[in-house]
């Protein structure tokens, strides 16, 4: 959840100070991020057994870098995107995934 909300607020500031186009580039940066972070989530969190937790983290983590290949290779091939918005974004919304539980550490509900 939260790093959809940073994947929006970064794409929606790119296109307002920028123009359209850094944008876009921005939130698909951000989305391919999203994307293969909710496959690895998927994968880790459906497993029932010990064992299946390690497999299933091992399988996530290979899920999440295969797909994260293919993206970015589709996005490089069928849009036209800005560079640098794109990556920008992609490592705004993976340092956010690396940083979000230390700062939700101490939230209470």
């Amino acid at each position: 959840m939260i790093q959809f909300i940073v994947v929006c607020a970064v794409a929606i500031s790119l296109g307002l100070v920028i123009d359209y186009q850094s944008g876009f580039s921005a939130l698909i940066g951000g989305g391919i991020c999203f994307i293969a972070n909710s496959i690895f989530a998927f994968c880790v969190f459906s497993a029932k057994t010990a064992e299946g937790i390690l497999m299933s983290f091992y399988l996530g983590q290979a899920l999440k870098i295969l797909v994260t290949i293919i993206l970015f290779i589709a996005t490089y091939v069928c849009l036209q995107v800005e560079f640098t918005p794109l990556k920008l974004t992609y490592l705004i919304v993976l340092g956010v995934s690396v940083f979000a539980p230390l700062l939700l550490v101490n939230y209470k509900k």
